[in-house]
């Protein structure tokens, strides 16, 4: 299947990174997320009930995110991914990237992208 719902510059506020002042703080991070998901039933009967609800899917995210305090972005990126395969059966795999802009210094952002799969085994 080559069809993918995504959702691109989600930017949400948690508490993120190792630093003692960045558990102090609420930063951004800016989540892009790309769903692989069969569009075929919805675009044939163009019948929402059909589709993947990209909406729930961001306030899923976006509520994971919020409440969430990890010292890593491949952490957090990790959660996402078990909470969409997991919530969302429509959702057969994603790629997450997850972005902590300004956190390096002369570069627009830094993070990590990663690709999961409703199969495979988590740790």
């Amino acid at each position: 299947m080559s069809d993918r719902v995504f959702i691109q510059g989600l930017e949400v506020y948690c508490v993120i990174g190792l630093q003692p002042w960045e558990r102090q703080v609420m930063q951004k991070v800016r989540i892009d997320l790309a769903i692989e998901a069969d569009c075929r039933p919805a675009g044939a009967a163009d019948d929402p009930a059909l589709a993947l609800d990209y909406k729930a899917v961001s306030k899923r995210v976006q509520q994971l995110v919020e409440g969430s305090a990890f010292q890593l972005v491949e952490a957090l990126a990790e959660r996402i991914a078990d909470a969409v395969l997991a919530d969302f059966a429509g959702a057969a795999s994603l790629r997450v990237r997850v972005a902590k802009p300004g956190a390096v210094r002369f570069a627009e952002a830094v993070g990590v992208e990663i690709e999961r799969r409703r199969e495979e085994p988590h740790p």
